[in-house]
């Protein structure tokens, strides 16, 4: 065990999407801290591969927090009441892109920016997709644009900053080793 413990928190915000705390905490030698905490449901995203096996489709959206548009994998909050990441993962997909996957295939669990923020993304793999009509949520959802990318041009999209956001770094390096482990066999 850590030693670490929580000895409760008292809420400064609840919004829409998050509730920030100041939390007060207990160090293993019994000092006590403080640390503001961003409480969030959680989010799924998924990398959409094309039947050609180098395809995926991505979006690029308007971000309030970063004040730009940026190119993401599909992805959203957890929203839904009791609604499992995975039917949640191929509701986004639907959502904003307009494909249903034949398959989804979780990559990975991971915390967004556990320094502040209790949000766990997970990411999955969609295959064998089947258009569909697309169902625009909210306004920047109203407003992106849909761009195919070749999975070979990732490596160099990360390097020159074409591609920023965390999810989608994350998604698309492990859908390229998993899509080549799947090749290899």
């Amino acid at each position: 065990m850590s030693g670490f413990s929580k000895r409760g928190e008292r809420v400064v915000h609840e919004g829409h999407i998050v509730t920030v705390v100041d939390a007060t905490f207990v160090d293993p030698d019994g000092e006590t801290f403080e640390r503001e905490v961003v409480h969030h449901p959680g989010a799924v995203s998924v990398v959409p591969v094309l039947d050609d096996g180098e395809t995926v489709v991505l979006v690029r959206q308007y971000r309030a927090a970063v004040e730009a548009e940026l190119l993401e994998i599909p992805a959203g909050k957890l929203d839904v009441d009791g609604e499992a990441r995975e039917a949640a993962a191929a509701r986004e997909l639907e959502e904003e892109v307009g494909y249903r996957a034949g398959r989804l295939e979780k990559l990975a669990e991971f915390y967004n920016s556990a320094g502040y923020c209790d949000e766990r993304s997970t990411v999955f793999l969609g295959l064998d997709l089947e258009a569909c009509e697309v169902s625009a949520q909210g306004v920047e959802e109203r407003h992106m644009t849909i761009e195919r990318v070749s999975l070979a041009e990732v490596p160099a999209m990360v390097a020159d900053g074409r591609l920023l956001d965390a999810k989608t770094i994350i998604g698309l390096a492990l859908a390229r080793e998993r899509l080549h482990t799947l090749r290899r066999r």
